[in-house]
């Protein structure tokens, strides 16, 4: 069996590292020939070869809204099917809904519903990173978990296929999009022909191949929509209470929010007619997820002194109960280390923001953030650095 170290062209030990990425609700791994983790994948990459180590990298294909016990399972058998003739070091990363299924993979005395063996590999976890996860739910998903809110979720998800794919969409698409979904923030309902409408022109965007691929992950979410029950801030209350972190494995967390949406500024001061239409829809989400119930507040009992301080640091004061980053609310995010913190929206994390001129990145939803490269590579080194770290405390390993 290979012991999962190798040595360089100059001689150095050099350590292979196993790093396991899962997607969130609104994450695809590779869907239609384009990928999800890219930027994230190729930092990683770039700053584990810097320090001297190899990463190799697996993304788990997971239905995009099934329940998160199921989708653990199929990150558990990916991780046992591809790193039994390793010894080096293991890493989960996941994103929203992601970092869930690593918590549970990761959670000692776990029922997955899979054979034992299937969990052999976590004495070699390092270590658990979670991005923008909602560790105590969003209420974003009480509203995704109803009838219309269902058929948002289904329009949002091939919204976002679209944006990250191939860019912005038609501005009369988008437009239509804001009118189906402008009212739901006062209650007023949603004009559900129309966004139902908008669905079937975002996927007109496509080729034949690559539009069948995305109708069938669309598909996926009409069929089992679990994991978005499991999201709403009263079953996180129970998850909570039944998922404990493994001794010995490192546990940190990017923590992200957004500004609080103003339209009337962001109208007077952008000149892009896109923006402005992609801003009104970030609004609508933003507005959602903000909603607070006092009983389920999706926020851990207690935040410590340390972690409010390096919060007040990160955001120039303490950040109250409905900030968020546009889909999970910026305390539902804590968990574990927090090893960055700063404004960025759901997406930007990811590496899908708007960018300068020529650059790779392509923007999800316009949020006001300003998130750039800068910040990104600080989060990245933030995230490679622990990562190495936590290899390191692993016995017998060289990072």
């Amino acid at each position: 069996m290979a012991s999962g170290i190798s040595f360089g062209t100059d001689g150095r030990v050099r350590t292979t590292h196993r790093l396991y990425l899962s997607p969130g609700m609104f994450g695809f791994g590779r869907l239609a020939s384009y990928d999800y983790f890219e930027h994230l994948e190729a930092g990683l990459i770039e700053r584990f070869s810097e320090a001297g180590a190899i990463a190799e990298i697996f993304v788990v294909d997971v239905p995009p809204t099934a329940s998160i016990r199921r989708r653990a399972a199929r990150l558990a058998e990916l991780v046992a099917r591809t790193s039994h003739d390793n010894e080096g070091p293991i890493h989960l990363l996941g994103h929203s809904t992601g970092g869930l299924d690593c918590r549970i993979v990761a959670s000692p005395g776990v029922h997955l519903g899979v054979d034992r063996d299937v969990l052999g590999w976590t004495s070699r976890l390092a270590s658990v990173t979670l991005l923008s996860t909602p560790n105590h739910g969003t209420p974003l998903a009480t509203f995704f978990a109803t009838a219309k809110g269902a058929r948002l979720l289904y329009a949002l998800s091939a919204f976002t296929f679209v944006l990250l794919a191939l860019g912005t969409p038609p501005l009369t698409i988008a437009s239509q999009l804001v009118i189906a979904v402008g009212r739901i923030d006062r209650q007023l309902g949603m004009q559900i022909d129309l966004l139902d409408s908008v669905t079937d022109k975002l996927l007109a965007l496509l080729d034949a191949n690559r539009a069948r691929e995305v109708r069938g992950y669309l598909d996926a979410i009409k069929r089992d929509q679990a994991a978005v029950i499991q999201l709403t801030p009263e079953a996180m209350d129970l998850f909570q209470a039944g998922i404990d972190d493994r001794p010995g494995v490192a546990y940190q967390s990017v923590v992200a929010m957004a500004p609080l949406p103003r339209m009337k500024t962001v109208a007077l001061s952008v000149l892009s007619p896109w923006r402005v239409v992609s801003y009104a829809i970030f609004s609508t989400l933003h507005t959602l997820t903000a909603r607070v119930d006092e009983r389920y507040p999706c926020a851990p009992a207690r935040i410590e002194p340390e972690v409010e301080r390096l919060l007040v640091a990160a955001f120039g004061k303490m950040p109250d109960a409905g900030a968020s980053d546009g889909v999970v609310p910026m305390r539902s995010q804590l968990h574990g280390r927090i090893v960055w913190a700063g404004l960025a929206d759901h997406l930007d994390v990811l590496g899908h923001f708007r960018a300068r001129a020529g650059a790779p990145h392509r923007d999800w939803l316009s949020s006001g953030a300003r998130f750039d490269e800068t910040r990104f590579n600080r989060m990245l080194d933030a995230i490679a650095t622990g990562m190495l770290e936590a290899s390191v405390s692993k016995k017998g390993v060289v990072a």
